[in-house]
């Protein structure tokens, strides 16, 4: 079946024909504004002259100008901002009230008011307390009254800071040690080849799981001890921070004696020994006044009062079970965490 031939196309096409719009419409040129003139001054170059031209003073002296629509000088704006600000006010109102309420901020901040030679002497002092005297703490009166000499005016004597004095506990240097062995663990686990996310991690649980549960004993020591005053038991937690000084001290030297092998070995549990001792003998000597007032002296201190022969008693026990067994258990398990860390990631792996 053959198909029949298909005509041949003319010769030249139609000319095609467009539509033509019935209704002109001119579309204005859009153009930039011009610049700002400047008055007065130079406008270093800018394309856009200096700020605060004719612009901003029109909207009158400090507000902004009218660009914005005047959102700024509306009323119910600025009783929006008033509100908000005195909500954010009444939250940090609510906050302070709310942590005062376990802690007192002012009585942090003595805690904290520290200096540079105080800092150096009172780590040399944790691990060389040997033959340091004395080892009270200096105080000073403070008068209320608007003639201090005056006859019978009343005095209030109060403890000065650590950096007037070197037997004051503080929590500097035991903040800065906490975080200083999670750097350290972390960072010897890394030169043994040991590193592992989770070493950071471990460490840190554990620090924390040893500084609660000393905080908790310390808490339930007071009031087994009949100690109600809330500054010696801060006291007691500043002081219970010192032993990642010797901590600290233990991983470094071991680390470096041993050979990179860790606390272990004679030469690790040596210089375990001579820092526990050292933390030791720093705590049986600084927390004496603390839980053993003298009655014989004159400290004229309204928190150290007396105790009876059988609380002195109570507390002497408590005082060398927590110098010696509780520091003991503890720094035994701080400074051999790196190793049991390391031993349960590579368990993981």
């Amino acid at each position: 079946m053959q198909r029949g031939s298909y005509a041949p196309p003319p010769a030249h096409s139609p000319p095609l024909h467009h539509p033509v719009p019935q209704h002109v419409s001119t579309v204005p040129m859009m153009r930039s504004p011009p610049p700002p003139q400047s008055q007065g001054g130079s406008n270093y170059g800018s394309p856009y002259g200096q700020m605060g031209g004719p612009a901003q003073q029109s909207g009158g002296g400090g507000q902004f100008a009218p660009a914005f629509g005047g959102f700024m000088n509306d009323q119910t704006a600025q009783m929006g901002f008033q509100v908000g600000q005195k909500a954010v006010m009444a939250g940090q109102e609510y906050m302070e009230q709310s942590i005062n309420r376990y802690v007192s901020i002012p009585a942090l901040k003595h805690y904290f008011n520290v200096s540079t030679p105080y800092v150096l002497r009172k780590i040399l002092l944790v691990l060389f307390p040997w033959r340091h005297k004395p080892w009270s703490r200096e105080q000073r009166p403070s008068s209320t009254a608007q003639d201090p000499s005056a006859p019978n005016t009343a005095y209030s004597y109060y403890f000065l800071p650590p950096r007037d004095d070197l037997n004051s506990p503080d929590m500097y240097i035991p903040v800065m040690a906490f975080v200083t062995y999670i750097l350290l663990s972390t960072l010897l686990a890394g030169l043994r080849g040991a590193f592992h996310p989770e070493v950071m991690g471990l460490t840190a649980t554990a620090a924390f799981a040893v500084v609660a549960v000393e905080i908790l004993g310390l808490k339930f020591g007071t009031y087994i001890l009949s100690i109600s005053n809330d500054s010696q038991l801060l006291d007691l937690v500043a002081y219970s921070g010192y032993k990642f000084v010797g901590v600290i001290v233990t991983l470094v030297v071991a680390e470096l004696l041993n050979g990179g092998k860790g606390t272990g070995g004679w030469v690790g549990w040596s210089i375990f020994t001579y820092t526990f001792l050292a933390n030791a003998f720093f705590l049986l000597r600084s927390l004496k006044y603390v839980l053993l007032p003298d009655s014989s002296s004159s400290s004229p201190a309204g928190g150290m009062q007396t105790v009876d022969r059988t609380q002195r008693n109570r507390r002497t026990q408590f005082l060398f079970l927590y110098s010696y067994v509780v520091q003991f258990i503890f720094m035994w398990v701080l400074s051999r965490q790196d190793s049991a860390t390391a031993k349960v990631v590579g368990i993981k792996t």
